[in-house]
Order: C-alpha cells, then structure tokens, then sequence
C-alpha cells in the first residue's frame, strides 16, 4: 500500500510522457488529495528502461502493455481503492482512514500531523460534497 499526503493511494493505469515519447498503459498510483502520480513500483523499473528505449529510438508513442505483461489483478492487489471503483465510495474510504490516523496523531500528540490531516480531511469532505450534488 502507497501513501501521500496521508491518504492511501489510487491504483490506476495512464500515460505519461518521458521526453517526447508518450507511454501508454503504466500502472501509476495516484493520490486523491494532492493529484500527485507515480509510477507503480512493482515496475518501475521496467518503465525507466522501456522509456528510455522508446526515446532513444525516437517513438512518438507505444504501449506499455506490449511490452511488459503484468496482471492487472495481482499489481493493484495492494491498493486500497482502484479507479474503477465509484468515486464516491474512494472519498469515503480515504475520510475514514484519515480520520483513525487523526485518533493516533491526536493520542500520540503529533499537532503538525493532526494540523496536515485536518487540512486534507477538508479538502476530501468538499470532494465529497462535490460528488454527492452530481
């Protein structure tokens, strides 16, 4: 399991572009409060290398999939939530966990981390709100 910015991170699949070259398919994971991506570590690696590749040769574009083949199911295992799930329910998840971390900052006396995840749970309740009036 992946956190950022005390929420557990969503497990999904995208582009990203490295130079000039677009790379299609990447398992990423991707933080529903700040946005922030990033390539899913199980293959890292094997991105930085088919990047590379890809770039040196001068591709415009390719598929992460034709390359390495990784089960869809067994790489996000480890994943709270998945972006296939209802966004609602993804914001709902991340309010409660917040909310437990919130008890153990509080018990431990942490006020920088209390501060950081009451900020987040502001910003994920009005995510929340937003989703509900849809």
């Amino acid at each position: 399991m992946s956190f950022c910015c005390g929420a557990s991170m969503v497990g999904t699949k995208g582009t990203l572009k490295h130079y000039r070259t677009q790379v299609h398919n990447v398992p990423l994971l991707l933080c529903p409060v700040c946005h922030r991506v990033e390539v899913h570590y199980k293959v890292e690696n094997e991105y930085e290398i088919l990047a590379e590749y890809a770039h040196a040769d001068g591709a415009q574009e390719i598929d992460f999939a034709d390359f390495v083949s990784e089960d869809d199911e067994s790489i996000f295992v480890n994943c709270v939530n998945d972006e296939r799930e209802d966004p609602l329910d993804i914001v709902k998840r991340q309010i409660d966990s917040s909310l437990d971390l919130l008890t153990v900052a509080k018990h431990i006396g942490d006020e920088k981390w209390e501060s950081e995840l009451k900020r987040r749970l502001a910003f994920m309740s009005r995510r929340r709100e937003r989703l509900q009036h849809r």
